[in-house]
């Protein structure tokens, strides 16, 4: 049994900056997480995917968001536990928590922060007889190494942002390019959709409208073309090396939606002072939580962890003041930091 004062389960951006609020006011936080490393969907679904509208940073990437939060909360030394699923949660009279993973971690711990993104997220799948036995060979719902397409004869299926993302990016690596969407209407952005048609003008890529409605297979088994019915009803053969598949993600609670918590739809009701849920002791922060005006950007989560933590911090000092201190000022959290004071030789001139 692991004994802590926080688990915050979930490790992508909120989740992992969380964990820096916490550190601030000296709680130390384990994390929980089903992906085998921290991200969340930043490094799961769009790693490369451009980032604008993080503070003080004009781009980045969603792989270099999540390092420089890797290498914010080092100070703080927090535990990861991934790979695993929080799937069981009991209250004890005191408050207090009992927590079990799907591998069998248990935790006896004072609070828990919810910071689960969208929940545990599967892929929406290509109802197509023998999919099943293509996946991550020469089918994909994710692309983890852009490099494995290199030099392949690639299809992309989807109309999304995800979809037009990956054909453009694909586009200098791969052999040739097919982009295929049940209409001419699409729900990526217009820029996307412009310059994807731009290519096509240019035989770069090509596009057609339609659906996958048959796959077929080499004599090795692996998927050589794929049958595509155009809106004009015509079955056209399509030969390929690996097929792309981007239909967006069926987001689920998972075991969360069993723990007796308000929900509103998919999401978590919480309050907007403390973001705590409906379970005192249980706060939920990102895209995961549910507010009269809830934004989902990243931004928004990072300030909801900040008024999380100060309210962590008085549930675990009841009838203790917290105080608000600066980075920029306050010697205790320059050691909780391990930073030098700035103004050591001014205070000491003085």
């Amino acid at each position: 049994m692991i004994h802590t004062d926080t688990v915050i389960i979930g490790a992508g951006p909120c989740g992992l900056f969380q964990v820096f609020e916490l550190g601030l006011l000296g709680i130390k936080a384990h994390l929980i997480d089903t992906l085998p490393e921290p991200g969340g969907q930043c490094t799961e679904l769009y790693p490369d995917k451009p980032i604008y509208d993080i503070p003080a940073l004009p781009v980045c990437g969603a792989r270099e968001l999540i390092e420089r939060l890797m290498e914010q909360i080092k100070p703080f030394g927090p535990t990861f536990h991934l790979g695993q699923q929080a799937t069981e949660v009991r209250s004890f009279e005191d408050g207090s928590f009992y927590m079990k993973t799907s591998k069998g971690t248990e935790f006896h711990t004072r609070t828990i922060i919810i910071a689960g993104g969208v929940g545990a997220f599967q892929p929406v799948e290509l109802q197509v007889p023998g999919v099943a036995e293509h996946v991550d060979r020469d089918l994909f719902y994710k692309v983890r190494d852009p490099e494995i397409h290199r030099g392949k004869n690639v299809v992309v299926l989807g109309g999304g942002d995800s979809a037009l993302d990956w054909a453009l990016a694909l586009k200098d690596k791969a052999a040739s390019v097919v982009l295929i969407h049940r209409s001419d209407k699409f729900k990526a952005a217009p820029a996307s959709v412009a310059k994807m048609h731009q290519l096509c003008e240019e035989l770069e890529m090509q596009f057609l409208a339609g659906s996958v409605t048959e796959l077929r297979n080499a004599e090795d088994g692996s998927l050589r073309e794929i049958q595509v019915t155009g809106t004009d009803g015509v079955a056209r053969r399509l030969e390929l090396d690996h097929l792309l598949v981007f239909f967006g993600l069926h987001p689920k609670l998972g075991p969360i939606a069993e723990w007796g918590l308000n929900l509103h739809k998919n999401q978590i009701h919480v309050d907007t002072e403390k973001f705590e849920t409906s379970t005192p002791g249980i706060y939920a922060v990102g895209d995961i939580n549910f507010y009269p005006g809830k934004k989902k950007l990243i931004l928004s989560g990072f300030h909801e962890a900040a008024l999380a933590a100060f309210a962590i911090k008085a549930r675990l000092n009841p009838g203790e003041k917290v105080h608000l201190q600066y980075t920029t000022t306050s010697p205790v959290m320059h050691k909780r930091l391990g930073v030098d004071d700035p103004f050591a030789d001014e205070k000491r001139a003085a």
